[in-house]
């Protein structure tokens, strides 16, 4: 199913409609501040390993993030957030940036991997923050398989794509080309591991 959003004013019915999809254990195309990222819901398993099947990886070894609404989702999924990191994610968030963190046990059981984090994004859409927010908790997000990021900027050819193996493509506008800047803050000062749509200043 193809579902357009409106990107400065998210229509509430159809918020309501992403969210039963998810709840469900729906499979999601979505829009971010960066690319089209893949979404499910954190609590249902089954699309976590679906998503995962999609990614043809192991959920304990897959490229997943949390996508949240707000700096108290960072606090609950992750640990160790001391005061200097929580100025830096409120000085850079919402915005491109995906931050490696301790995972809490609020994680779940099947995304906790040997290393114990999690990545943790709060994106500047308004689609995918308001779809969060209907929700009532964090999406878990990952990038499409493949190289080719230009084939997943265009929701009607993502729809034409991945139609079958996805529920929704969420129709919010062309997406962006540049991934997200990904930092490691799991060491005792943050990494940069991946220069991304981000300008990161440490």
């Amino acid at each position: 199913m193809l579902i357009s959003i409106h990107p400065s004013n998210p229509q509430a019915r159809q918020l309501s409609m992403v969210s039963e999809c998810l709840e469900k254990g729906g499979i999601i195309a979505y829009p971010t501040d960066t690319i089209y990222g893949l979404g499910c819901s954190i609590l249902r398993p089954d699309a976590i390993e679906k998503i995962c099947a999609i990614k043809q990886i192991k959920p304990e070894k897959a490229n997943l993030s949390f996508i949240c609404a707000d700096l108290s989702d960072l606090s609950t999924y992750a640990k160790a957030i001391d005061n200097s990191l929580f100025r830096i994610f409120k000085k850079l968030l919402p915005g491109p940036f995906t931050f490696i963190l301790p995972a809490s046990k609020e994680v779940p059981k099947i995304l906790q991997n040997k290393k114990k984090t999690i990545g943790l994004r709060i994106p500047d859409n308004n689609i995918a923050l308001s779809i969060i927010k209907t929700l009532g908790h964090p999406i878990l997000s990952t990038s499409f398989p493949g190289d080719n990021i230009e084939d997943y900027t265009d929701p009607e050819v993502i729809f034409e794509h991945w139609g079958k193996q996805v529920d929704m493509i969420v129709d919010g506008g062309i997406g962006g080309i540049i991934p997200s800047t990904v930092v490691d803050c799991t060491g005792d000062q943050p990494l940069l591991i991946r220069q991304g749509a981000g300008v990161w200043e440490y």
